[in-house]
């Protein structure tokens, strides 16, 4: 066999594709078994993959099993980065023989300071890891990723860092690297989609321009993303101006905006001048809303100006294809109608908090450099961060690193000092350093509303059982299982109606759905969306639905229903009225209720709006009766389950004997009769472990309750039962 075809043999040409996280910034490769072995490799050893800047070397491993029938390697933003390609172009990998490196040398390419030599560190993390002179390297510490170029290395060539070679980290900034941003597409978590449908209109146009010319079509000429704070707008434009090796320009709105005549304009037309002559480029305006507000009555001059400038300088790019302006806001209703035509921002994406894979994929990309402990788990955490922002799971990822570090700081003798070696080496990150974090961090896109996730478990609510199972049928099965909706082409229920007596459970009820449906818990008092200002009131209204849309899945709970649900025509007001107009568009609008469900409470039922309980809003009402004796003896069950309780009290005699209190009268009988127990031991030094209740406090207790509610307590035959015994509620469905 000739050289020639030896070498050609020893070549294999693979698609680029986005990184596994857990292989990001570890000099790794992933590519199928087959590959492999046909190059007579074995995993972890080098090969050079080469692209269209220079070659860089690289250890292989083998793929996940989805990818082994497919023609692509796996490697992270830094790696393409090195070589000048990005995802779906065509590189080439050769094995290669490595030697062991004597020494190399870092220089950073921003300035960086220590507060301890990081030599050591440094070395740790680069073990193993081939590296090639200019090539550029990250290295993450404690959740920050620092860049550095290895502007020395002997041998020359491609060498592997061994536990012997000597690392030198320079003070020189390596000023070769002039990236506006370093940050990829395995920086964002959750984002999938929109990840693709950005890569189709802005990287395609960019990278294969002829394809449009052959189509005779224009490419797109602008991408608005929409979406609440924090969602991760400006990392995506940064992400794709990075990965389509763009120039990027990036205007912050009230930024441009001047008090001299025309300066605002001459501003907005510098940047594009400078994004057509260094085409490639992508203009991005965050916070657009604030300098391409509507044009109107309300507007000064200034704006008008701008926003016509922005629509000059949009409809006058050349370069079409090759400059493309990305802008970001969350107020998408305030922008000028004029921009969001087609030619001008030609698809609107918006970008909402991510679900419980995307919440993970984020914690994942925030603790790449953080020493983890072995419980923490990142399936949990995604499961209790319902209602996050990418910013809010950055900034929880920072808070447990803090509640990490804080116990050592009592080991210096100042703050001033630097942090030995051994005392960073302690430092991990426990499950209950994230726990505890989750107690300060609370989620940006609720902050408005009252939303929390309750702690109530199907076992917490004695008896009810029909309406137990009758709640999981509505609420909890769809939440869990919205594929088997989907299959038989059914809609879930939209709203569910609690209605009986105060204190038979119906808001326990709504708390402990949502904490077996693992959703957000958003509760409203009715009388509190009630507002004298015209319109406020219905704002409100608005408002809580489209929080509940973004933190999905969720329930909202309207307690004391009633209050603004009231039959149109029989208020002395209209702002009722509008409430329940605004309701009905919410419930029955354009706009889907997805894994949001509605549950009211009321005692009054009678005052509701009868359009509000029709079909395909309310579908279901639920009447919850006074427990029957079973029940009460399982609500006595559920609320001295923690009591010490002396061996005469015998919780059957009491269900007999409270025929016809509400589980709220039981809960206030129990509670009292531990208050009673306190009293007594108090003032006794040791009285916690002298502490228990006795059928005397019992007794007194419920004697108390029933005389403060209007109650009888005593024996069956006593009172004559008026039917409110019944075993199971009333249920009203259509």
């Amino acid at each position: 066999m000739s050289k020639e075809k030896q070498e050609k043999s020893n070549k294999v040409i693979l698609v680029i594709a986005e990184s596994l996280q857990e292989d990001i910034d570890k000099g790794i490769a992933r590519v199928p078994s087959r590959i492999i072995n046909s190059l007579k490799l074995a995993a972890g050893d080098a090969v050079e993959i080469r692209g269209k800047k220079a070659g860089v070397p690289i250890r292989v491993l083998r793929c996940k099993e989805k990818d082994e029938s497919r023609e692509i390697i796996r490697v992270d933003g830094t790696t393409r980065a090195n070589i000048g390609n990005s995802i779906g172009d065509k590189v080439e990998i050769t094995p290669i023989k490595i030697e062991k490196a004597s020494s190399i040398t870092l220089s950073p390419t921003r300035e960086v300071q220590f507060s301890a030599d990081p030599t050591e560190y440094f070395h740790t993390k680069l073990l193993d890891k081939p590296l090639s002179l200019n090539q550029k390297i990250i290295i993450d510490v404690f959740g920050t990723r620092l860049s550095y170029v290895i502007s020395k290395i002997s041998p020359k060539g491609y060498a592997i860092v061994s536990a012997s070679t000597k690392i030198t980290i320079s003070e020189d900034i390596h000023t070769a690297d002039a990236k506006a941003t370093n940050v990829t597409y395995e920086d964002i978590g959750g984002l999938k989609n929109e990840v693709e449908l950005i890569r189709e209109m802005v990287e395609l146009p960019m990278k294969h321009p002829e394809v449009f010319q052959k189509l005779g079509v224009g490419a797109p000429r602008g991408v608005l993303l929409t979406g609440p704070p924090g969602t991760g707008k400006t990392l995506l434009a940064k992400a794709v101006a990075n990965e389509t090796d763009s120039n990027f320009y990036s205007i912050a709105g009230p930024e441009i905006m001047s008090k001299y005549y025309g300066e605002s304009e001459k501003h907005l037309r510098e940047v594009f001048e400078k994004a057509e002559k260094s085409a490639p480029s992508i203009v991005f305006i965050d916070e657009i809303d604030s300098i391409a507000p509507k044009r109107g009555e309300g507007s000064d001059n200034t704006e008008k100006r701008i926003v016509a400038q922005l629509l000059t300088s949009m409809d006058g790019l050349k370069s079409r294809g090759q400059v493309v302006v990305m802008a970001a806001t969350n107020r998408p209703e305030d922008i000028d109608v004029a921009l969001r035509r087609p030619g001008r921002f030609d698809r609107e994406i918006r970008i909402n908090p991510p679900d419980e894979r995307g919440r993970k994929e984020i914690l994942q990309i925030h603790s790449r450099g953080m020493p983890l402990e072995k419980d923490v788990n990142f399936d949990e955490i995604a499961i209790k961060t319902i209602g996050y922002t990418g910013a809010d799971v950055q900034v929880l990822c920072k808070e447990a690193a803090l509640k990490a570090i804080r116990p050592f700081f009592s080991d210096l003798k100042n703050l001033q000092e630097k942090v030995p070696t051994e005392i960073l080496d302690k430092i991990k990150i426990s499950r209950q350093n994230f726990l505890d974090a989750m107690k300060i961090v609370e989620p940006s896109a609720m902050r408005e509303v009252l939303i929390n996730k309750p702690h109530v478990k199907w076992e917490d609510v004695g008896g009810l059982e029909s309406a137990k199972e009758k709640l999981r049928e509505l609420v909890e099965l769809p939440l869990i299982r919205p594929d088997l909706f989907a299959k038989a082409g059914v809609k879930p229920a939209k709203g569910i109606l609690l209605t009986g007596l105060s204190g038979t459970g119906k808001t326990l009820l709504a708390k402990a759905v949502a904490t077996e449906a693992n959703a957000n818990f958003i509760s409203i008092k009715g009388p509190e969306l009630i507002s004298k200002w015209v319109g406020e009131s219905e704002k409100h209204v608005r408002e809580i639905f489209k929080k509940a849309r973004q933190v999905a899945p969720s329930i909202i709970f309207f307690d004391e229903f009633d209050s603004i649900s009231k039959i149109r025509g029989a208020s002395m007001t209209d702002t009722t009225e509008k409430v329940v107009n605004q309701l009905l568009t919410e419930l029955d609008g354009i706009e889907e209720l997805e894994k949001v469900v509605i549950i009211a409470a009321t005692n009054r039922p009678d005052l509701v709006d009868p359009a509000l309980t029709r079909s395909g809003r309310i579908d279901a009402i639920v009447e919850l009766q006074i427990p029957d004796k079973a029940a009460r003896e399982k609500i006595f069950g559920v609320h001295t389950k923690n009591m010490p309780l002396d061996s005469a009290i015998k919780i059957s005699d009491y269900a007999e004997k409270t025929d016809g209190w509400t589980g709220a009268d039981i809960e206030a009988g129990c509670r009292q009769a531990g208050m009673n127990a306190i009293k007594q031991v108090y003032k006794i030094k040791d009285g916690a472990e002298k502490l228990t209740i006795t059928k005397e406090n019992f007794e007194k207790a419920m004697e108390e309750v029933a005389k403060s509610s209007g109650k009888i307590f005593g024996k069956k035959e006593e009172k004559e039962s008026k039917n409110l015994g019944e075993k199971n509620p009333s249920i009203r469905t259509w």
